[in-house]
């Protein structure tokens, strides 16, 4: 069976915390418990073995086992939650969904059937294996949102030996790659995750101090937007152990500036896909964004200043987009690398490059000084056509003082004079009200470059 492994764990934590929802510790046997009972569900509503069932949830006691229950099913699970609520109808559709279960806030169950038959080639693969799987759609900040389907067994893989326990917050979402490896690390290593349904900065420093978190797995977004909030100097932060960060390029001056705050913290980049997993990393210090990537299962290489990536772990495939793979199996990922030895230095996508008269800016390196600045909330950076330079380098600003543009652009110029060359100056700023991070805690560069 393929969560025997995840079982047997189980049984051996049984009295340990397994999570904790709403401030209430669940153990691993009522974890067991709850297994068993949603096994009986889906007898009683006879979905059939490797049906493609959407799972509408947050992280709870309930959906934790029954994503468990449904992959011990063979079903091709397609989490959902409520950050992707605008787009449920094209992913459902996208997907092929034959049902629907849907947890809601109060952890009541409702079950739906779509009338839908899966086809598509990548679903009958799994479906003639009889092997579970997972579907993940991208944020759809750099385009459209692209639907990776998985086998569920590779994933599974690396969970299988024991490692450190560990009492980790569940910053990343329920339908993401990163909260998805976070949930099957902490079950399987006997940890516990302490669930938070508000990501702000002020509720995450709150369960930290209130539940002795030891791990916050999250983005450089939000570690921003703890820093400006002050919230981890309200909060006793002190059970922290390890942060690590993901998701996208970690800004230098952000890096410093949380390094200041949780100077006994240990800060560790992570890197991963939707198309591949998440790999094991080592960053070169807490002060470095340097890190090595790679372990069991995973091949690397860099193509023209680009990284490739093969692993034992990578998708079936898109099942609306054409396969990102060489005919040799490796996955072109798009992100712009230094090479040092066994470490590298993601710079970001080759899509967030701006040229500027034939030299490079790298838009998170600008936001990263425009966050650096009193008042600035949150900035995202794009390049823009010029005549004469090919591109210019062109940001919306997000501010908590009162200034008009003018003053603002005064000022940043100021401040960055004597911190950035010339040309990383941006020509063209906006100042704006909303915020520029999806409910994923991303930069969203590219719904800028859709509005100019």
């Amino acid at each position: 069976m393929s969560l025997g492994f995840l079982f047997d764990g189980f049984r051996d934590f049984a009295e340990k915390d397994a999570l904790v929802w709403r401030d209430r510790a669940f153990s691993y046997a009522d974890l067991s418990a709850s297994v068993e009972r949603w096994r009986g569900f889906l007898a009683e509503k006879g979905l059939p073995r490797g049906s493609v069932t959407a799972l509408e949830a947050d992280f709870s006691p309930s959906a934790a086992a029954l994503l468990l229950a449904l992959v011990e099913s063979g079903a091709i699970v397609v989490p959902l939650t409520e950050s992707v609520r605008p787009k449920k109808s094209e992913f459902l559709e996208t997907a092929e969904v034959e049902a629907v279960i849907e947890i809601d806030a109060e952890d009541r169950a409702s079950f739906s059937l779509t009338g839908r038959k899966a086809r598509h080639p990548l679903i009958m693969t799994l479906k003639d294996q009889g092997h579970p799987g997972v579907v993940l759609f991208s944020s759809g900040s750099t385009g459209a949102s692209k639907a990776a389907i998985h086998d569920f067994l590779p994933l599974l893989d690396k969970f299988r030996v024991r490692r450190m326990a560990k009492r980790t917050i569940s910053f990343l979402l329920f339908d993401h790659i990163g909260g998805l490896n976070t949930l099957l690390y902490t079950l399987s290593n006997g940890g516990c995750l302490v669930t938070v349904s508000d990501r702000s900065p002020e509720a995450v420093a709150a369960a930290i101090e209130r539940f002795r978190v030891e791990v916050l797995p999250t983005s450089p977004t939000f570690l921003n937007l703890l820093l400006l909030s002050e919230a981890g100097l309200r909060h006793d932060l002190s059970s922290l152990t390890l942060v690590t960060y993901g998701t996208e390029v970690m800004p230098e001056t952000t890096l410093s500036r949380i390094r200041e705050l949780l100077p006994a913290v240990r800060l560790q980049q992570t890197y991963g896909l939707s198309e591949i997993g998440i790999m094991r990393s080592k960053s070169r210090s807490s002060d470095s964004l340097w890190v090595k990537i790679g372990g069991e299962g995973f091949e690397t290489r860099v193509v023209n200043g680009l990284l490739e990536i093969k692993a034992r772990s990578a998708m079936l495939g898109y099942l609306n987009a054409e396969s990102p793979f060489t005919e040799d199996g490796w996955l072109k990922t798009g992100d712009a690398v230094l090479v040092d030895g066994e470490y590298m230095r993601i710079l970001g996508r080759k899509t967030d490059i701006i040229n500027v008269g034939g030299m490079k800016v790298y838009a998170a390196d600008v936001e990263g000084q425009l966050q650096a600045m009193e008042g600035v909330e949150d900035a995202a950076v794009t390049g823009i056509p010029n005549a004469i330079t090919g591109q210019m380098v062109s940001a919306r600003v997000k501010l908590s003082t009162a200034e008009t543009l003018p003053e603002f652009r005064k000022r940043m110029r100021a401040f960055l004079k004597d911190r950035v060359p010339a040309h990383h100056i941006p020509q063209k700023v906006e100042l704006i009200d909303k915020n520029l991070h999806s409910g994923r805690f991303k930069k969203m560069r590219r719904v800028v470059n859709e509005e100019e």
